[in-house]
């Protein structure tokens, strides 16, 4: 392995084992990410985006949710090959994750210090005294005004912007290698958002750390990321460098959902979309799935799922128009 390489995913395969069937939600997944870099996971609801960042955590919902097969190199392991408690210590430590709604990560009968306090109480060589002024330069580091104070609040009594500045002091307090934010800013206006953005550049400035940014807004990808994969019906159909994907996207889904971007300059009376529907998970056709949608489908198209091709460095798609063999 490359010693820039931090995450290496490799077939990664996530199954969910229903009466009506197995729901593929992540089905043969691919990339790699290096130390520093920020890599933005794009799609429709429902692509496979937060199941694969719940699978890299080893946080998949059981009984029914399985990880079948892949492999998740981390920093030179594979974490599929560690127990629960080996898990535990690498979640927070060196990989954390940053949820879209903090309502639902932040406990809403401990306040905000006890909950910051928390992730250095296992360490006993601090006092108390040291845990809350930890505590305090953690929501000084996120920008949060009067930290002594918020440090006092509970999470309701907080606004959105300032309630995901505390996720994101939490994540960020073990100065992990792999920060995961799933689609942090959807819950923030447009000021917050682009406050919480600088934010995260920041920290990543500041800690060295890789992203997995998660998200729909191409407009976030564009600011934040160096490199973007495409996800459609649990799959990475297209992977290249931000302004590469920009300029010459290559499947007919990354080409769709550019498209449907509007553009503010342009006076237009309909908005672009996308027709049709993504496909059932637990009845995939054997074909490109995005085939029923694709205005470039042809005969093979519906009887084999495309082959990844390179289209250039750092650049590959999944898509039989790109195969130049006939």
């Amino acid at each position: 392995m490359n010693h820039d390489v931090l995450l290496e995913v490799e077939d990664l395969r996530t199954h969910f084992f229903t009466r009506t069937g197995v729901v593929k939600a992540v089905d043969g997944v691919s990339f790699t990410l290096d130390r520093g870099e920020t890599l933005g996971i794009v799609g429709e609801s429902g692509s496979g985006k937060s199941m694969t960042a719940l699978s890299l955590m080893r946080l998949v919902p059981e009984p029914g949710g399985r990880i079948v097969s892949g492999r998740i190199m981390f920093d030179g392991e594979d974490l599929l090959l560690k127990d629960s408690s080996e898990m535990s210590v690498i979640r927070g430590r060196e990989i954390c994750m940053i949820l879209q709604d903090p309502m639902t990560s932040l406990n809403p009968v401990l306040s905000i210090g006890n909950q910051l306090m928390e992730t250095y109480r296992s360490d006993e060589r601090h006092s108390s005294r040291d845990l809350w002024e930890r505590g305090v330069d953690l929501l000084r580091k996120v920008r949060i005004p009067a930290p002594e104070i918020r440090m006092r609040a509970f999470p309701h009594q907080m606004s959105g912007g300032m309630r995901q500045r505390v996720v994101g002091a939490i994540a960020i307090s073990r100065m992990p290698s792999l920060i995961i934010a799933d689609e942090p800013t959807t819950s923030l206006d447009a000021t917050i958002q682009l406050q919480y953005l600088r934010l995260l550049k920041d920290i990543q400035k500041e800690t060295g750390a890789a992203i997995i940014f998660i998200t729909h807004d191409f407009g976030i990808v564009a600011r934040m990321c160096d490199r973007v994969a495409v996800m459609y019906a649990g799959r990475i159909v297209e992977n290249a460098d931000v302004s590469e994907l920009f300029y010459n996207p290559q499947h007919p889904y990354t080409e769709a959902l550019l498209g449907s971007v509007p553009d503010l300059e342009q006076d237009v009376e309909w908005l672009t979309s996308i027709a049709g529907q993504p496909p059932n998970l637990d009845d995939m056709p054997p074909g490109c799935s995005f085939e029923p949608r694709c205005p470039y489908a042809f005969g093979r198209c519906v009887e084999e799922y495309p082959r990844e091709f390179l289209v250039a460095q750092r650049h590959r798609a999944s898509c039989w128009r790109l195969d130049d063999t006939g």
